[in-house]
């Protein structure tokens, strides 16, 4: 490795280590989230590419990989007229009750099998959060990174993970049995389903929630009792 190598090398680690830092001082910083992913991609792409491997070993992800599945953002008020129990309702009224747009994640250019499952993962983010029962909080977070991990290996996963730890334990460690129990539960929920990127959820928002569920072996996180 030559000197010009060295100096973008640690400009890479410089930038992914103020991205942490910057998320660790505000958890709920979106962009830093992107920022974090962004920098990872760059200094450890070995670490993508075994992440990548990892879902596109699952013949129903790769198969979804290779169509480039790409519906367009869901119609919330249209969604709101489903079904009650529906996973269209679900998503529609967990979008409408936190406040948030559908389509709000970073976008990236999707060139090849890699960009294309991270956006994805973007994506689909909060049908995840209603199909696993995470909450929003920071603790319902790391759990679904937790699940995450499990099922992706995704290293912005565990990078949040180890954050948010640290964080916890640094500003409010009487926090630390919830985030732990969020973690362990999460991973353990993950590892048993079936993968949750394989799913072509938009084509089956009229579907009841529980029904999904059980079809993709998943039991929703209940409420944390201390």
């Amino acid at each position: 490795m030559n000197f010009k190598d060295l100096r973008r090398l640690n400009a890479q680690y410089l930038t992914t280590i103020k991205s942490v830092i910057t998320l660790l001082k505000d958890p709920e910083q979106t962009e830093s989230v992107y920022d974090v992913e962004d920098a990872l991609r760059r200094s450890h792409p070995q670490t993508l590419a075994s992440s990548v491997k990892h879902m596109l070993a699952d013949p129903q992800v790769a198969q979804l990989a290779q169509e480039r599945y790409t519906p367009p953002s869901p119609e919330i008020a249209k969604l709101l007229t489903y079904p009650p129990h529906s996973l269209g309702f679900a998503f529609a009224n967990y979008i409408s009750s936190a406040g948030f747009d559908p389509g709000f994640y970073r976008k990236l250019d999707v060139i090849d099998e890699a960009t294309y499952l991270l956006f994805r993962l973007r994506q689909t983010h909060d049908i995840w959060h209603v199909v696993t029962g995470f909450s929003v909080d920071v603790p319902g977070e790391i759990g679904l990174k937790a699940f995450e991990l499990a099922q992706t290996r995704r290293t912005l996963s565990g990078v949040l993970i180890a954050g948010a730890f640290l964080q916890t334990l640094l500003t409010h460690p009487d926090g630390l049995d919830k985030l732990l129990d969020r973690i362990a539960s999460g991973y353990r929920m993950g590892a048993k389903a079936k993968p949750l990127l394989a799913q072509k959820w938009e084509d089956h928002w009229e579907r009841p929630v529980e029904d999904i569920r059980k079809e993709l072996n998943i039991e929703p996180m209940p409420v944390y009792v201390p």
